[in-house]
């Protein structure tokens, strides 16, 4: 903050929100994850229209770093009381809900994000090296939720090529958001995502699906072992029984993502050439094959 302020004459009451913000991210930092929006404390019934309506219109890149704040994290990150006037946002009497994101690295720039519907001018204003590089202002909340994404995609995401590892870990997070919200409208950019472009990854759209599909079901499987092993029978009992329950149980959570895919319209298999047809069931055939193997090695 010195050095903005001392040797890059830039306004102190900006560069020292900004360093404020950047100290608050480095406490979240170790509760959230890159490319997701995570709360940083404990949502009450309350919050979670709020959030989940958030989540479904903040489209980040891989590499952000991307915290929501509810009213009572909100409430203890104010402006400097000698801050601009377009940095307050609400009256501090007010339930706040926030959003701070930020890009890392050379560049490193942070984004904050007012939108609770109480706030006298809900918008996001965008820091870099000390300088308030602008703000967006939104009238209402509907109209701020549904712009954030273009605020977001213009000011901070991460431009060029992305590694094949940032766009299977962005499609992965896409999908894991429509599956948590149960809902399709989920901010994408398709060039961006393997689902949707499968030439990002050098694929098809079938293999696609099933890399997606396979993929969020070994994560299942990983978040939560017993879950899915205490059904199996053990490993010291009679072999072909365990294979064949291992092999009904991988079906099943491949046909509930695969259901969800069809119910949503996320992808129309009707639309499958006769040679695509034959290739989906060689690869649920073979993704089966794979989740149950994944399955068999589980301690049960």
């Amino acid at each position: 903050m010195t050095r903005w302020i001392e040797q890059e004459n830039k306004d102190p009451r900006s560069a020292r929100w900004q360093a404020a913000l950047e100290e608050i991210m480095a406490l979240f930092i170790p509760r959230l994850e890159k490319g997701k929006l995570t709360p940083v404390s404990a949502l009450e019934e309350q919050d979670l229209p709020i959030f989940k309506s958030v989540l479904a219109r903040v489209d980040l890149s891989p590499g952000l770093w991307a915290a929501f704040l509810p009213p009572p994290a909100a409430a203890l990150i104010l402006p400097p009381a000698d801050a601009m006037e377009e940095l307050v946002r609400i009256d501090k009497d007010k339930p706040s809900y926030k959003i701070i994101i930020q890009r890392p690295g050379k560049e490193s720039r942070i984004l904050c994000a007012e939108i609770s519907e109480y706030a006298h001018r809900m918008g996001i204003d965008i820091f870099q090296d000390g300088a308030l590089l602008g703000s967006f202002n939104y009238e209402t909340y509907k109209i701020c939720i549904e712009e954030i994404t273009k605020a977001v995609r213009a000011h901070a995401w991460e431009k060029g090529n992305w590694s094949r590892e940032d766009t299977i870990a962005y499609t992965m997070n896409w999908f894991k958001k429509v599956l948590y919200l149960e809902r399709a409208d989920v901010s994408v950019e398709e060039k961006r995502s393997f689902f949707h472009s499968p030439t990002l990854i050098r694929t098809d759209r079938v293999d696609a699906l099933f890399r997606l599909l396979t993929a969020i079901v070994t994560l299942r499987f990983q978040a939560d072992p017993e879950k899915y092993t205490a059904s199996l029978p053990g490993k010291s009992g009679n072999r072909e029984d365990r294979m064949a329950a291992c092999g009904s149980l991988a079906e099943s959570c491949l046909l509930d993502l695969l259901n969800i895919v069809r119910s949503l319209d996320l992808l129309d298999f009707k639309e499958f050439t006769n040679q695509e047809e034959k290739q989906f069931k060689t690869e649920f055939t073979r993704s089966v094959r794979k989740l149950s193997s994944d399955l068999d090695k589980m301690d049960s």
